[in-house]
């Protein structure tokens, strides 16, 4: 048993040197490139998925293993931990903090709830958008561990609320009960008379009696469970209880639906835009406004759905009952709850002059975004004599340059006599003036290093897949699907990796796929896109255990969910997302992606790799 349990301890580690050290025959019975860099590929997906070492060490296998094995050099395996996306997550990261360091999502996230109000349908679907909306913009963990605290303090009111209603209701019965004093103490007499009775006919002697007194306390300890006293004391009833997963987990999913929209709301959907750029340059048909013309009416009509399916699963079907605005149907509890976010909005104070300049970023970026090239008109681009050197990079990093930059007090030029006091104090204040919008600490707090690494190897695989000839060897054995329809291809692309991300992190599942959905879309001549796109945002569904994603995780520890919950919830999320992106792909993604034909540019990358 010991040594069972030594072996347990150490399974990481063993699966780390015993991996390696099995598939090593493969690159040395067949000495050539494409099985050099297969084994590369395989080492480091078994590493991701088993998750036995970071994420982020583990993306740095093909920086050695590439070299030693001959497939790509140092310097050019080097070059691919470093692309456009870094700088793009760079320049999103500084308005990130500067938003979180101001308090701007707080705010936004106040003022969402307090216009949804307090019903419980309609203050999850409050949650919902104002996290969605965030989600967009910020990480999904990040997004979830802001929006999380806000709504853990409306549940704690709304279970405080609940219990001063029993309270009440258990003092009303009481009143009630010493009305009936004397009938009572004559029915309790007798119970305890016919229990003496049964006990002594039962035991034979008149020791062996319990009173009525005495059974009651016996019978209460051992019939009610330490777990069932613990929910009982936290949830005054069931429906509270309902209400705290609802919210709960809408948090979750909301985040993971809002991160769908935007090319830097997930790192997915970075790691699958650089991929493609690099695999297709000529392409030219993936930016901001592309992207976020085809996923908005994903993510709404998702939302929605999810909201719908989270409210019947919990709350029931009785929609009119929770979702009501009507000031006449609100319950005490529903007022208590929205004086509470009305108090918390007000403690914020009017609005800043430091959240007002992150407020301009935030929708300055967002248009330059947009206009750059939205492909029906010209873009601010079109001004410049040189095309393709400016990309969505460009704008994010030179806003967060600027963050750094800007002071976080409102200038004020006062006349020369106010500073002639020339006092200690008077120079912090000064100093305090010129303070910037964030620091080089509130950016590094909020940098995900380790998403950056994990990019840049899932890049460096990609090179070496395609340098090594591996791609075309897979894309040939992929030919035996020829007979199915393109939809059908896809929809399996769909399953198959939403399964797969249930157990492994979405980076390192898109990582891995991206490639070989491409050589089989190039090998069936099917428009890339068709089935790169769909992956893409199922990737995300990984929603239904705790370590599917770490906004699950967050939600799963405040205690309010168990993992029944989350598997029966995300199951159901999970079904609507493949179902709602099928049908964009399939209906306005075929317009706007031209995915009718089998591109030229497509054609172009599929040469370039044979040779």
């Amino acid at each position: 048993m010991g040594l069972l349990k030594k072996l347990r301890a150490a399974r990481k580690l063993l699966l780390v040197v015993l991996i390696p050290l099995a598939l090593l025959p493969l690159p040395l019975i067949h000495p050539s490139s494409e099985a050099s860099c297969a084994y590369v590929l395989i080492v480091t997906a078994v590493y991701w998925v088993s998750e036995a070492i970071p994420l982020g060490a583990a993306a740095l296998v093909p920086a050695f293993l590439y070299p030693l094995f001959g497939v790509l050099k140092s310097s050019e395996v080097a070059s691919e931990y470093f692309k456009d996306t870094t700088l793009l997550l760079i320049g999103v990261i500084c308005l990130a903090a500067s938003i979180e360091k101001w308090n701007l999502h707080k705010r936004l996230a106040l003022r969402m709830v307090m216009i949804a109000g307090a019903k419980p349908g309609m203050l999850v679907l409050g949650f919902m958008c104002c996290t969605a909306f965030l989600s967009m913009w910020l990480s999904n963990t990040s997004t979830t561990a802001m929006v999380m605290p806000i709504a853990e303090a409306v549940l704690q009111q709304l279970i405080s609320t609940g219990a001063a209603d029993i309270d009440e209701e258990a003092e009303a019965i009481s009143e009630g009960d010493e009305e009936q004093g004397g009938l009572e103490d004559k029915e309790e007499n007798l119970d305890k008379t016919q229990l003496e009775l049964l006990f002594q006919k039962e035991s034979g002697t008149k020791s062996d009696l319990i009173t009525l007194t005495n059974l009651e306390t016996a019978v209460s300890i051992p019939e009610l469970p330490t777990s069932s006293r613990k929910q009982s004391s936290r949830y005054p009833t069931k429906r509270d209880h309902m209400i705290c997963k609802c919210l709960s987990l809408s948090i979750t999913y909301a985040a993971t639906i809002g991160g769908l929209i935007t090319i830097t709301g997930t790192s997915t959907n970075l790691i699958f835009t650089e991929q493609f750029n690099i695999r297709y340059p000529e392409a030219q048909v993936i930016n901001f406004g592309t992207w976020f013309i085809f996923s908005l009416p994903i993510s709404l009509i998702m939302l929605f759905l999810t909201w719908v399916w989270l409210h019947c699963l919990f709350l029931g079907c009785n929609f009119r009952e929770t979702c009501s605005l009507s000031k006449k149907r609100k319950t005490k509890r529903e007022e208590l709850s929205e004086k509470r976010i009305q108090e918390e909005y007000e403690k914020l104070g009017p609005i800043s002059y430091p959240e007002l300049v992150t407020g301009v970023f935030f929708v300055l970026m967002t248009l330059l975004w947009f206009t750059r090239e939205p492909g029906f008109v010209p873009g601010w681009t079109s001004l410049f004599e040189k095309k393709g050197y400016r990309t969505d990079a460009t704008i994010s990093v030179l806003l967060g340059f600027l963050l750094f930059l800007i002071p976080s007090r409102k200038p004020c030029f006062s006349q020369a006599g106010d500073r002639d006091q020339g006092s200690s104090s008077e120079d912090e204040e000064d100093s305090d003036t010129l303070a910037p919008m964030i620091t080089w600490k509130d950016f590094q707090k909020l940098m995900p290093w380790e998403i950056v690494i994990l990019v840049g190897g899932g890049y460096a695989l990609a090179a070496g897949c395609k340098v090594s000839g591996l791609s075309v060897w897979m894309g040939r054995q992929l030919e035996p699907m020829n007979s199915l329809p393109p939809w059908t291809i896809t929809l399996l692309a769909c399953l198959l990796v939403s399964a797969v991300t249930e157990f492994a992190s979405n980076p390192a599942t898109i990582t891995v796929f991206l490639p070989i959905l491409s050589t089989m879309s190039e090998t069936l001549h099917i428009n890339p896109l068709y089935t790169l796109i769909p992956a893409t945002m199922c990737v995300s569904f990984g929603v239904m255990l705790p370590v599917g994603n770490p906004p699950n995780a967050i939600v799963f520890s405040y205690g309010h969910c168990q993992v029944s919950d989350m598997v029966k919830a995300g199951f159901g999320v999970n079904l609507i997302g493949v179902v709602v992106v099928m049908v964009a792909i399939m209906t306005w993604g075929v317009p706007l992606f031209q995915l009718s034909e089998f591109p030229a540019w497509a054609v172009m990358g599929n040469v370039t790799e044979s040779l």
